[in-house]
């Protein structure tokens, strides 16, 4: 959720960010700012020692770092796509580049990068930048912990003094004899180097905080040379010769189909490793609202252009291959760079390092290099990601890459676990669980997953085992039959029901059949009620049950041959009425659905008033105090309606509420204050609605969240966020945020109100829940989030001094602050940006969630925090006819919500 930001009348709104994800950022001029300035200084202090380690572990010439970090910062920051991308020479193409030098030599190997820079250009130009999106994050995270290592083991040797040999195994294969004769000054050196890197990010206190803006490379590095010059160790240090010397590329020599393997192996290492991580960058720049309201954008075509004309100038001047580099990419962002300028000027520094700083960089020893290069190996074998492979059951696309890239290179690695991978989603797509029960003398044949030809043996076998003449269910839990299935199925149909046998065929979409009906029976293959609870719907989890059109049969309406209702009512199961359907399963009607209360049970009568628009509607809150007979607050489009109570006086009313849950289909919470009516059982409409929907999530739903849920029932709950918001029940938390199981601590009250803190205004439940949240689960933001249409405001602003005080109206008391300021002339009024608010009740929803703010930051644990740094506080609006979330975006004049738009997500 984006921060508060300030917004200033020259600054560009986000509707001008219309272009596409990782489409061209809007055409900008940016002039060089502190930020860029500061920013490059990082970046420069941190890829002067990276680069010198990364050509030390290459086997290249020393100087050929220098030019790639040179060449990445000028040229690939100035035609690049990902203006905050810093590239120059990578840790992932350390393995390949010195099995090139090794095969062909240096200067064919300048010339084999300039071929792929060409390859690059060309891809660039044939605009196929996004398929390289496409390759599974596994394979790349397999590659680059391959490649670490590799790099690993190698920097290991020179870390203990030696000289690394050009195979991991015969690397490995001398390791104890390397062990044998350590160079004791090499590996104190090497030590002190690798204990600053650890212990460097670590240090406490406010003095630590500073120090710690210096990069961790720079001083690992400064401070074991400075401490190996004043010991006057004898170590071998980085020589760097006169550039007049320096060797450029020439012609390539070697087999055709070598140098052909080992162009595509740069061109596919360079551009994937580039490309992720331009896609990396634009999530960083997101999650600071600082900088993306400033920086378009990745294009990622124009940055595969960018990387290819770097990597052919690059080789062309005796240069490393360039790449796009996460290290020093993230350090940039960090240090808030807002344009392509802070890349370019760490290019200039790198050039006048190269060309003053000589003398200084030639006193750096070698063995402090490698321990830089062996820790960043070290790190590209990420916790993290074998965590996220494993959770998404890809663990072995993983290790088989790894694996393969160490013992037979990375382009043998890769393709290796591309063809792993295509093998693991064959085995998902033709995986078929098919068992067989009795349950009180009905055979049940339960089919999960895809019915292909591979199946149809262990299909035949069980099908089998259902004696002749039994009563047979088949439940086809899969979205996919192909032919030989299909007749297989339908062959043992028709001989089972030839022998006195029923057939049921139940499936996840009702109304299809499979081949005609035989046997005594008679029956359907496939119906739409195998049962009453588990009669399947045509719709996704999140519709609201009033438009499940679930087709009943009209059997299964009648008790004893009269309706199911005792009252008569005719309501179908769904709570919605038996209208005709159109072709898309919509019902039409000819005018408003109208829910009356009968102790919480929907029934629905045909009137002949036209239906209004969703935030137009009448709210159960709007007049508390007015009888809710027939009151309709009916939708446009979408299908949502809010029940509405009968009752015969203030407060006496029935008041049901309903939300469903976005993810799992389920019933999130029911609500039902009756004053009329009698126990509700399971032949009643809203039991079997509560009913149904329970039964979907347990079949469909329970079986892919099961896991999840078992590790959040296991660790407990550790959600980032408080999301403060109404109970109306149109709004569905879990779908408009896009979150799961454990993101989300939920308070949901009339109003979306928070009580000032004290023994006569306060709300113990609201402050509890806000200290819970603040204090034991440490959330690290709170929203505030206001809609559209709330009956709350429309009861404020409806209510009379004087009147009855139901618990109602002592409860929104605390939403009398927001009427006083709305009505303060002093103060600037929230608004939406584009548009003014469209009536007294939109405004009074903005200004709720601008003084329910207020009103956190009095709470002492809200404060505590926000002294800390360790919260944030965000508001939002959603308007609920629109589909459309607003956030709030603070300024001192202004409060401005801004809409949230597909431009303004992060990749």
């Amino acid at each position: 959720m984006s921060a508060c930001v300030p917004t200033r009348a020259d600054e560009p709104r986000r509707e001008e960010h219309s272009h596409e994800p990782h489409s061209p950022p809007p055409a900008r001029h940016p002039r060089l700012a502190g930020a860029d300035v500061s920013a490059s200084i990082a970046v420069f202090l941190i890829a002067l020692p990276l680069s010198l380690g990364i050509a030390l572990a290459t086997g290249a010439p020393l100087q050929a770092g220098l030019v790639a970090a040179a060449v990445g910062g000028l040229v690939a920051g100035r035609l690049g796509g990902a203006p905050l991308q810093v590239s120059g020479p990578a840790a992932g193409l350390t393995v390949v580049t010195a099995e090139l030098i090794h095969q062909y030599g240096w200067r064919t190997t300048c010339a084999i990068t300039v071929l792929a820079g060409l390859a690059q250009l060309g891809l660039g130009l044939l605009r196929v930048a996004r398929t390289a999106l496409a390759v599974s994050p596994a394979i790349v995270h397999g590659m680059l912990a391959g490649i670490g290592v590799t790099i690993a083991v190698a920097q290991l040797h020179i870390v203990l003094g030696g000289v690394p040999h050009s195979s991991v195994l015969d690397n490995l294969r001398e390791l104890p004899a390397q062990l044998a004769r350590v160079h004791p000054a090499a590996l104190s050196v090497s030590v002190l180097t690798l204990a600053l890197l650890v212990l460097w990010p670590r240090l406490p206190g406010r003095a630590g905080k500073l120090l710690r803006k210096v990069p961790t490379p720079l001083v690992a590095v400064a401070v074991a040379t400075t401490t190996a010059s004043l010991m006057g160790l004898s170590l071998p240090k980085v020589d760097l010769p006169s550039w007049s010397s320096h060797a450029l590329a020439a012609l390539p020599d070697g087999p055709v189909l070598g140098l052909v393997a080992a162009v595509l192996t740069i061109t596919l290492v360079c551009s994937v490793q580039s490309l992720l991580g331009a896609v990396a960058v634009d999530k960083l720049v997101a999650g600071r609202p600082e900088q993306s309201a400033r920086v378009g954008r990745s294009d990622l075509d124009r940055e595969l252009l960018g990387q290819g004309a770097a990597n052919v100038v690059s080789g062309a001047l005796g240069g490393l291959p360039i790449a796009g580099v996460a290290v020093r990419s993230s350090a940039n962002v960090h240090a808030g760079a807002v344009s392509r300028n802070s890349t370019m000027l760490h290019g200039v520094l790198v050039v006048v390092a190269a060309l003053l700083m000589v003398p200084i960089l030639e006193l750096i020893p070698l063995a402090s290099l490698a321990a830089l290069v062996m820790a960043v190996g070290i790190q590209m074998v990420s916790l993290h990601h074998i965590r996220t492979v494993t959770r998404h059951r890809e663990v072995l696309v993983y290790a088989v890459t790894t694996l393969a890239v160490v013992f037979f290179g990375v382009l043998e690695g890769v393709a290796l676990g591309i063809a792993m991978a295509v093998g693991v989603a064959l085995h998902r797509l033709t995986r078929t669980r098919i068992t067989h029960d009795e349950t009180e003398g009905v055979h049940h044949v339960h089919v999960r997953g895809q019915l292909t030809f591979l199946a149809v043996p262990r299909l035949s076998r069980t099908l089998h085992l259902v004696p002749q003449g039994a009563a047979a269910v088949v439940e086809l839990d899969g979205s996919f039959m192909d032919h030989a299935a299909y007749e297989s199925l339908q062959d043992w149909q028709n001989t089972h029901t030839v022998h006195g046998g029923t057939v049921e065929l139940v499936g996840r979409r009702s109304g299809v059949r499979i081949g005609e009906p035989t046997g005594p029976a008679g029956l359907q293959a496939l119906t739409a009620v195998a049962t009453e609870e588990s009669a399947d719907c045509r719709c996704h989890p999140w519709t609201p049950w009033r438009n499940h059109q679930c087709e009943i049969p009209e059997a299964a309406l009648l008790r004893d041959g009269q309706p199911r209702d005792a009252q008569g009512t005719g309501a179908d199961d769904a709570g919605g009425s038996t209208a005709p359907s159109d072709a898309g399963g919509a019902l039409r009607t000819n005018g408003t659905d109208t829910t009356k209360g009968h102790g919480g049970i929907g029934e629905r009568d045909k009137v002949s008033e036209p239906s209004r628009p969703s935030d137009g509607g009448t709210d159960a809150l709007a007049r508390p105090d007015a009888p809710q007979d027939n009151t309709a607050d009916a939708s446009e489009d979408t299908g949502t309606n809010t029940a509405t109570g009968t009752g015969t006086g203030p407060g006496t009313g029935t008041d049901a509420a309903t939300s469903t849950d976005a993810r799992t289909g389920a019933a999130a919470d029911t609500g039902a204050d009756t004053g009329i009516g009698a126990a509700t059982d399971t032949s009643r409409p809203s039991a079997r609605q509560l009913a149904r929907g329970i039964s979907a999530f347990q079949r469909n739903t329970a079986p892919l969240v099961r896991g999840e849920l078992a590790r959040l029932a296991r660790e407990g709950q550790q959600p980032s966020q408080l999301f403060l918001t109404c109970a109306d029940s149109r709004l569905v938390t879990s779908m408009i945020t896009s979150s799961g199981p454990g993101d989300l601590f939920v308070v949901r009250n009339v109003g979306n109100l928070v009580p000032l803190p004290g023994r006569e205004s306060g709300d113990d439940s609201v402050a509890a829940a806000i200290e819970y949240a603040v204090d034991v689960l440490e959330v690290r933001s709170i929203t505030v989030c206001g809609h559209s249409g709330c009956g709350a405001m429309q009861a404020l602003l409806a209510s009379e001094p004087g009147a009855a005080q139901t618990p109602l109206r002592r409860w929104l008391r605390h939403g009398e602050p927001s009427l006083e300021r709305m009505s303060e002339e002093d103060r600037p009024w929230a608004r939406l940006a584009g548009r003014a608010p469209a009536d007294a009740v939109e405004q009074l929803c903005l200004t709720n969630v601008v003084q329910q703010l207020e009103h956190l930051r009095a709470h002492e644990s809200v404060a505590r925090a926000l002294r800390a740094g360790a919260l944030e506080l965000h508001g939002m609006y959603f308007h609920v006819g629109e589909a459309q979330a607003y956030l709030l975006t603070e300024g001192h004049e202004d409060r401005v919500f801004d809409h949230v738009g597909v431009a303004d997500l992060s990749a």
